[in-house]
C-alpha cells in the first residue's frame, strides 16, 4: 500500500503525530514514536511518566474509536523540502504475544531509549493501514 518513496519517508523519520478521536468525535493529538513492519505501524507505550489511575486518552480513544491516522512530516524554512505522509486506518491495541514482542523488539533497535525500559509489560498500538496520503518531495 505505500509506495517506496512514503516507506522511505516514514523509515527516516523520527517522530509522527498519533490523530485519535473519542466516540464524540473529539479529537486527540500527541507525538509518538514508531515503526513500519510489513502493513502496519507500531507505537509502544514507554516507561516515561503518565498518569497511572486511568489508562492513557489515546488508549481509551482507540478502544471505542479505532479510526486512527499518523501524519509524519518534514519542516524546513526551504518551502520546497516539505512534505509529508499521512496514514489512516484501523488501529488494535496488542497487550501481548508474538506481534507485540516483535513490535518492541523493532522500536527497541529503532529507538535507543527504549533499549533500558521494560516494555514488555507495556502495550502497543498496531495500525492496520488501510490508505496513504503523501505530498511534497519525500526525498532526503
Amino acid at each position: 500500500m505505500l509506495s517506496e518513496a512514503q516507506a522511505r519517508f516514514l523509515a527516516a523519520a523520527r517522530v509522527g503525530h498519533l490523530a485519535t478521536a473519542d466516540a464524540a468525535g473529539a479529537p486527540h493529538l500527541v507525538p509518538v514514536c514508531f515503526c513500519l513492519l510489513q502493513d502496519s505501524i507500531y507505537i509502544t507505550i514507554d516507561e516515561k511518566p503518565k498518569r497511572t489511575d486511568r489508562p492513557l486518552k489515546r488508549l481509551r480513544n482507540i478502544q471505542v474509536n479505532p479510526a486512527v491516522a499518523l501524519t509524519v512530516d518534514r519542516w524546513d524554512e526551504d518551502w520546497s523540502r516539505l512534505a509529508w505522509v499521512m496514514v489512516r486506518g484501523r488501529a488494535e491495541v496488542l497487550d501481548a504475544g508474538a506481534e507485540h514482542d516483535a513490535a518492541q523488539a523493532a522500536l527497541r533497535g529503532r529507538y535507543k531509549q527504549y533499549r533500558s525500559m521494560d516494555l514488555a509489560p507495556l502495550p502497543v498500538i498496531a495500525i492496520r493501514i488501510h490508505s496513504v496520503l503523501s505530498w511534497g518531495s519525500l526525498a532526503a
